[in-house]
Protein backbone atom coordinates (compact mmCIF):
# COMPACT_ATOMS: atom_id res chain seq x y z
CA UNK A 1 0.00 0.00 0.00
CA UNK A 2 1.31 3.37 -0.89
CA UNK A 3 -0.09 6.82 -0.16
CA UNK A 4 -0.34 9.42 -2.79
CA UNK A 5 -1.03 13.33 -3.23
CA UNK A 6 -2.96 14.05 -5.79
CA UNK A 7 -2.59 18.13 -7.08
CA UNK A 8 -5.47 18.71 -9.70
CA UNK A 9 -6.60 22.38 -11.04
CA UNK A 10 -10.64 22.46 -12.14
CA UNK A 11 -12.55 25.39 -13.62
CA UNK A 12 -15.59 24.53 -11.59
CA UNK A 13 -15.75 23.74 -7.81
CA UNK A 14 -19.51 22.28 -7.45
CA UNK A 15 -19.21 18.83 -7.51
CA UNK A 16 -15.78 18.41 -8.15
CA UNK A 17 -14.81 16.27 -5.01
CA UNK A 18 -17.01 13.82 -5.63
CA UNK A 19 -16.25 13.37 -8.98
CA UNK A 20 -12.76 13.21 -8.43
CA UNK A 21 -13.20 11.09 -4.98
CA UNK A 22 -15.28 8.42 -7.86
CA UNK A 23 -12.16 7.71 -9.64
CA UNK A 24 -9.83 7.26 -6.69
CA UNK A 25 -12.02 4.97 -5.59
CA UNK A 26 -13.21 3.06 -8.67
CA UNK A 27 -8.58 2.67 -8.87
CA UNK A 28 -9.33 1.09 -5.57
CA UNK A 29 -8.06 4.06 -3.46
CA UNK A 30 -9.12 4.70 -0.42
CA UNK A 31 -9.27 9.08 0.60
CA UNK A 32 -6.77 9.53 3.41
CA UNK A 33 -7.76 13.93 3.13
CA UNK A 34 -8.80 16.77 0.75
CA UNK A 35 -8.37 20.31 0.20
CA UNK A 36 -10.01 23.03 -1.88
CA UNK A 37 -9.03 26.57 -2.45
CA UNK A 38 -10.13 28.96 -4.84
CA UNK A 39 -7.35 30.59 -7.00
CA UNK A 40 -7.13 32.90 -9.76
CA UNK A 41 -6.30 30.24 -12.39
CA UNK A 42 -9.24 27.97 -11.22
CA UNK A 43 -9.94 25.30 -8.41
CA UNK A 44 -6.51 24.00 -6.97
CA UNK A 45 -7.73 20.27 -5.77
CA UNK A 46 -5.39 18.16 -3.25
CA UNK A 47 -5.93 14.93 -2.40
CA UNK A 48 -4.05 12.16 -0.27
CA UNK A 49 -5.47 8.58 -1.28
CA UNK A 50 -4.33 5.33 -0.03
CA UNK A 51 -4.02 2.44 -2.14
CA UNK A 52 -2.23 -0.54 -4.16
CA UNK A 53 1.10 1.05 -5.67
CA UNK A 54 0.12 -1.05 -9.19
CA UNK A 55 -2.77 0.74 -9.31
CA UNK A 56 -1.25 4.50 -9.61
CA UNK A 57 -0.53 4.26 -13.28
CA UNK A 58 -4.78 3.30 -13.62
CA UNK A 59 -5.20 6.22 -11.48
CA UNK A 60 -3.20 8.61 -13.77
CA UNK A 61 -4.59 7.54 -16.80
CA UNK A 62 -8.31 7.81 -15.45
CA UNK A 63 -7.53 11.31 -13.95
CA UNK A 64 -6.29 12.11 -17.69
CA UNK A 65 -9.56 11.46 -19.29
CA UNK A 66 -11.48 12.83 -16.59
CA UNK A 67 -13.11 16.13 -18.52
CA UNK A 68 -13.09 18.28 -15.55
CA UNK A 69 -9.57 17.89 -14.72
CA UNK A 70 -7.19 20.67 -16.72
CA UNK A 71 -3.87 19.36 -15.48
CA UNK A 72 -3.07 17.05 -12.41
CA UNK A 73 0.09 15.71 -10.34
CA UNK A 74 0.26 12.71 -8.61
CA UNK A 75 3.59 12.26 -6.62
CA UNK A 76 4.16 10.26 -3.44
CA UNK A 77 2.83 11.78 -0.09
CA UNK A 78 5.51 13.14 2.45
CA UNK A 79 4.92 13.87 5.59
CA UNK A 80 5.49 17.58 6.84
CA UNK A 81 4.68 21.37 5.57
CA UNK A 82 2.04 21.14 2.89
CA UNK A 83 3.23 21.25 -0.26
CA UNK A 84 2.61 23.86 -2.83
CA UNK A 85 -0.19 23.83 -5.29
CA UNK A 86 1.69 22.92 -8.62
CA UNK A 87 -0.93 25.43 -10.13
CA UNK A 88 -1.49 28.11 -7.47
CA UNK A 89 -1.11 31.50 -8.77
CA UNK A 90 2.02 32.97 -8.73
CA UNK A 91 3.07 36.30 -6.65
CA UNK A 92 4.29 38.85 -8.38
CA UNK A 93 7.06 41.62 -7.55
CA UNK A 94 5.03 44.62 -5.84
CA UNK A 95 8.48 47.31 -5.88
CA UNK A 96 8.57 47.36 -10.06
CA UNK A 97 8.10 51.05 -10.98
CA UNK A 98 8.20 52.16 -15.35
CA UNK A 99 10.80 53.99 -16.31
CA UNK A 100 9.89 57.51 -16.60
CA UNK A 101 8.81 58.73 -20.68
CA UNK A 102 11.42 60.90 -22.48
CA UNK A 103 11.32 64.61 -21.92
CA UNK A 104 9.40 66.13 -25.08
CA UNK A 105 11.29 68.06 -27.28
CA UNK A 106 11.79 71.78 -26.80
CA UNK A 107 9.11 73.98 -28.50
CA UNK A 108 10.54 75.72 -31.76
CA UNK A 109 10.64 79.70 -30.93
CA UNK A 110 8.94 81.85 -33.60
CA UNK A 111 9.40 85.39 -34.66
CA UNK A 112 7.64 87.75 -35.25
CA UNK A 113 8.39 89.78 -38.55
CA UNK A 114 6.56 92.90 -39.29
CA UNK A 115 6.90 93.93 -43.38
CA UNK A 116 8.27 96.67 -44.24
CA UNK A 117 6.04 99.65 -46.06
CA UNK A 118 6.62 99.66 -49.62
CA UNK A 119 8.51 103.51 -49.45
CA UNK A 120 10.81 101.56 -47.22
CA UNK A 121 11.03 98.67 -49.27
CA UNK A 122 11.67 101.12 -52.24
CA UNK A 123 14.45 103.57 -50.44
CA UNK A 124 15.98 100.02 -49.80
CA UNK A 125 16.25 99.00 -53.17
CA UNK A 126 17.53 102.16 -54.40
CA UNK A 127 20.20 102.42 -51.13
CA UNK A 128 21.30 98.64 -52.79
CA UNK A 129 21.91 100.51 -56.13
CA UNK A 130 23.49 103.42 -54.94
CA UNK A 131 21.45 105.76 -57.45
CA UNK A 132 18.85 108.47 -56.38
CA UNK A 133 15.33 107.78 -57.13
CA UNK A 134 13.52 109.53 -60.39
CA UNK A 135 11.22 113.04 -59.64
CA UNK A 136 8.83 113.64 -62.74
CA UNK A 137 9.00 117.25 -62.72
CA UNK A 138 5.43 119.36 -62.03
CA UNK A 139 3.06 120.05 -64.60
CA UNK A 140 2.32 123.33 -65.15
CA UNK A 141 -0.69 124.95 -63.07
CA UNK A 142 0.28 122.29 -59.84
CA UNK A 143 2.39 123.78 -57.35
CA UNK A 144 4.32 121.84 -55.00
CA UNK A 145 3.59 121.52 -51.15
CA UNK A 146 6.13 122.66 -49.62
CA UNK A 147 8.45 119.93 -47.26
CA UNK A 148 7.35 121.39 -43.85
CA UNK A 149 3.67 121.11 -44.68
CA UNK A 150 4.62 117.95 -45.62
CA UNK A 151 6.02 116.58 -42.91
CA UNK A 152 3.05 118.17 -40.57
CA UNK A 153 0.61 115.89 -42.35
CA UNK A 154 0.60 113.13 -40.53
CA UNK A 155 1.13 109.65 -42.43
CA UNK A 156 -1.72 107.03 -42.33
CA UNK A 157 -0.66 104.43 -39.24
CA UNK A 158 -0.14 100.69 -40.35
CA UNK A 159 -2.91 98.57 -39.47
CA UNK A 160 -1.09 96.45 -36.74
CA UNK A 161 -0.29 93.02 -37.32
CA UNK A 162 -2.25 89.98 -35.85
CA UNK A 163 -0.22 88.70 -32.73
CA UNK A 164 1.33 85.30 -33.15
CA UNK A 165 -1.03 82.47 -31.35
CA UNK A 166 0.79 81.00 -28.27
CA UNK A 167 2.40 77.18 -28.68
CA UNK A 168 0.31 75.09 -26.77
CA UNK A 169 1.23 74.13 -23.85
CA UNK A 170 1.08 70.38 -22.85
CA UNK A 171 1.78 68.61 -19.37
CA UNK A 172 3.11 65.01 -19.32
CA UNK A 173 2.80 63.12 -15.98
CA UNK A 174 4.22 59.87 -15.18
CA UNK A 175 2.20 57.08 -14.84
CA UNK A 176 1.46 55.15 -12.01
CA UNK A 177 2.69 51.45 -10.92
CA UNK A 178 -0.37 49.28 -11.67
CA UNK A 179 -1.45 47.98 -7.86
CA UNK A 180 -0.15 44.27 -7.04
CA UNK A 181 -3.10 41.95 -7.59
CA UNK A 182 -3.89 40.20 -4.93
CA UNK A 183 -2.44 36.89 -4.05
CA UNK A 184 -4.42 33.70 -2.35
CA UNK A 185 -2.92 32.68 0.62
CA UNK A 186 -3.77 29.10 1.54
CA UNK A 187 -3.03 28.02 5.23
CA UNK A 188 -0.77 25.76 6.46
CA UNK A 189 -1.62 22.49 6.95
CA UNK A 190 -1.15 21.17 10.59
CA UNK A 191 -0.80 17.54 10.91
CA UNK A 192 -2.84 16.05 14.32
CA UNK A 193 -0.67 13.22 15.65
CA UNK A 194 -3.43 10.13 15.84
CA UNK A 195 -4.29 8.62 19.09
CA UNK A 196 -5.47 5.21 20.46
CA UNK A 197 -9.93 6.02 20.76
CA UNK A 198 -10.62 7.11 24.21
CA UNK A 199 -12.18 3.98 26.00
CA UNK A 200 -13.08 5.12 29.25
CA UNK A 201 -15.23 8.13 27.60
CA UNK A 202 -17.30 5.40 25.55
CA UNK A 203 -17.95 3.09 28.02
CA UNK A 204 -19.15 5.87 30.31
CA UNK A 205 -21.28 7.17 26.88
CA UNK A 206 -22.75 3.56 25.78
CA UNK A 207 -25.87 3.72 28.04
CA UNK A 208 -26.64 6.95 27.48
CA UNK A 209 -26.64 5.96 23.58
CA UNK A 210 -28.82 2.78 24.11
CA UNK A 211 -31.21 4.83 25.75
CA UNK A 212 -31.85 7.60 23.59
CA UNK A 213 -31.09 5.31 20.39
CA UNK A 214 -32.19 6.75 17.56
CA UNK A 215 -31.50 10.34 19.22
CA UNK A 216 -27.84 10.00 19.24
CA UNK A 217 -25.89 12.70 17.32
CA UNK A 218 -25.94 15.02 19.98
CA UNK A 219 -24.50 12.69 22.62
CA UNK A 220 -22.09 11.85 19.60
CA UNK A 221 -20.94 15.40 19.31
CA UNK A 222 -20.42 15.53 23.02
CA UNK A 223 -18.12 12.85 22.70
CA UNK A 224 -16.20 14.66 20.04
CA UNK A 225 -16.02 17.77 21.35
CA UNK A 226 -14.77 15.69 24.53
CA UNK A 227 -11.65 13.90 23.99
CA UNK A 228 -7.92 14.93 22.27
CA UNK A 229 -7.93 16.00 19.05
CA UNK A 230 -5.57 13.01 18.15
CA UNK A 231 -7.78 10.90 19.95
CA UNK A 232 -11.12 12.17 17.99
CA UNK A 233 -11.32 10.38 14.40
CA UNK A 234 -10.69 6.98 16.32
CA UNK A 235 -13.39 7.26 18.95
CA UNK A 236 -15.75 8.10 16.82
CA UNK A 237 -15.27 4.82 14.87
CA UNK A 238 -14.87 2.90 17.69
CA UNK A 239 -18.30 4.35 19.37
CA UNK A 240 -19.70 3.72 15.66
CA UNK A 241 -19.15 0.08 15.98
CA UNK A 242 -19.95 -0.53 19.24
CA UNK A 243 -23.51 1.09 18.51
CA UNK A 244 -23.51 -0.88 15.18
CA UNK A 245 -22.89 -3.98 16.76
CA UNK A 246 -25.50 -3.27 19.59
CA UNK A 247 -28.15 -2.34 16.90
CA UNK A 248 -27.56 -6.01 14.86
CA UNK A 249 -28.18 -7.86 17.67
CA UNK A 250 -31.17 -6.19 18.95
CA UNK A 251 -33.03 -5.42 15.55
CA UNK A 252 -31.09 -7.55 12.58
CA UNK A 253 -29.35 -10.86 13.95
CA UNK A 254 -29.60 -13.36 10.77
CA UNK A 255 -28.42 -16.88 10.84
CA UNK A 256 -27.64 -16.85 7.22
CA UNK A 257 -24.68 -15.33 5.51
CA UNK A 258 -25.19 -12.40 2.77
CA UNK A 259 -22.90 -10.72 0.24
CA UNK A 260 -22.41 -7.07 0.19
CA UNK A 261 -25.30 -6.04 -2.08
CA UNK A 262 -28.19 -8.09 -0.42
CA UNK A 263 -26.22 -7.09 2.99
CA UNK A 264 -26.89 -3.31 2.83
CA UNK A 265 -30.50 -4.02 0.78
CA UNK A 266 -31.61 -5.74 3.95
CA UNK A 267 -29.81 -4.39 6.42
CA UNK A 268 -27.77 -1.44 6.34
CA UNK A 269 -30.34 0.93 4.58
CA UNK A 270 -33.07 -0.21 6.88
CA UNK A 271 -31.13 0.42 9.78
CA UNK A 272 -29.45 3.66 8.97
CA UNK A 273 -32.49 5.15 7.55
CA UNK A 274 -33.28 5.47 10.68
CA UNK A 275 -30.57 7.88 12.23
CA UNK A 276 -30.89 10.03 8.09
CA UNK A 277 -31.50 10.25 4.95
CA UNK A 278 -29.53 7.99 3.35
CA UNK A 279 -29.32 6.10 -0.73
CA UNK A 280 -27.08 3.29 -1.86
CA UNK A 281 -26.41 2.34 -5.02
CA UNK A 282 -23.24 0.89 -6.95
CA UNK A 283 -21.06 0.01 -4.08
CA UNK A 284 -21.28 3.69 -2.94
CA UNK A 285 -23.33 5.31 0.13
CA UNK A 286 -24.60 8.42 -0.08
CA UNK A 287 -25.70 10.87 2.84
CA UNK A 288 -27.17 14.08 3.01
CA UNK A 289 -27.70 16.24 5.47
CA UNK A 290 -25.23 14.69 8.05
CA UNK A 291 -24.87 16.46 11.65
CA UNK A 292 -21.88 14.84 12.21
CA UNK A 293 -20.26 16.88 9.32
CA UNK A 294 -20.72 20.61 9.46
CA UNK A 295 -19.29 23.12 7.81
CA UNK A 296 -15.40 23.52 9.81
CA UNK A 297 -13.57 20.97 8.02
CA UNK A 298 -14.18 18.49 10.78
CA UNK A 299 -15.15 15.25 9.29
CA UNK A 300 -17.93 12.87 11.65
CA UNK A 301 -18.04 10.50 8.52
CA UNK A 302 -15.78 7.89 10.81
CA UNK A 303 -18.93 7.22 13.09
CA UNK A 304 -21.08 5.61 10.50
CA UNK A 305 -17.89 3.88 8.36
CA UNK A 306 -17.81 2.00 12.43
CA UNK A 307 -21.86 1.72 12.37
CA UNK A 308 -21.92 -0.07 9.42
CA UNK A 309 -18.48 -2.22 10.37
CA UNK A 310 -20.61 -3.29 13.69
CA UNK A 311 -23.48 -3.78 11.65
CA UNK A 312 -22.65 -5.75 8.78
CA UNK A 313 -19.65 -7.20 9.99
CA UNK A 314 -21.50 -10.45 11.67
CA UNK A 315 -23.63 -11.11 8.26
CA UNK A 316 -21.00 -10.52 5.50
CA UNK A 317 -19.73 -13.91 4.12
CA UNK A 318 -16.69 -12.74 2.87
CA UNK A 319 -15.26 -11.07 6.40
CA UNK A 320 -13.65 -8.44 4.85
CA UNK A 321 -15.78 -5.53 4.42
CA UNK A 322 -13.37 -2.03 3.60
CA UNK A 323 -15.06 0.97 4.23
CA UNK A 324 -13.60 4.84 2.82
CA UNK A 325 -14.70 7.88 2.92
CA UNK A 326 -15.12 9.37 -0.95
CA UNK A 327 -15.88 12.76 -0.16
CA UNK A 328 -17.74 14.84 3.09
CA UNK A 329 -20.04 18.19 3.52
CA UNK A 330 -17.67 19.56 5.81
CA UNK A 331 -14.97 19.47 2.85
CA UNK A 332 -17.12 21.35 0.74
CA UNK A 333 -19.16 18.69 -1.19
CA UNK A 334 -22.81 19.06 -1.50
CA UNK A 335 -23.57 15.57 0.29
CA UNK A 336 -21.27 12.60 2.45
CA UNK A 337 -20.61 9.54 0.50
CA UNK A 338 -18.58 6.27 1.28
CA UNK A 339 -17.36 3.58 -0.78
CA UNK A 340 -17.68 0.20 0.39
CA UNK A 341 -15.95 -3.32 -1.21
CA UNK A 342 -15.72 -6.97 -0.30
Amino acid sequence: MIELELQALSLAREGLLIDVGRVAAACGFALVRQRLVDDRNGVLLTMVVRGPARKQRTLEEALDKHERIISFEVSPFVDGPAKPHFAAARSVASNYVPPPPPAPPPAPVVESKVPKTAEAKTSSVYASLGVLPHVRPTPPGFELVPPAIAEATPAPKPEPLPEPEPEPEFDFMRPSAPAPAPVAVEEPFVEVVQLEADQAAIEKLMPKLMDDYPKIFPLVKKLEQSVQPGARESSLLLVGQRVGAWVFQRQHALNTKLDLEAAMTRVGVPALSALLEVEYAGNQLHIRNSPLCTEDGRSGCKFLSGYLEGLLGPVIASQSLSIFEVCCRSFGADECVLAMME
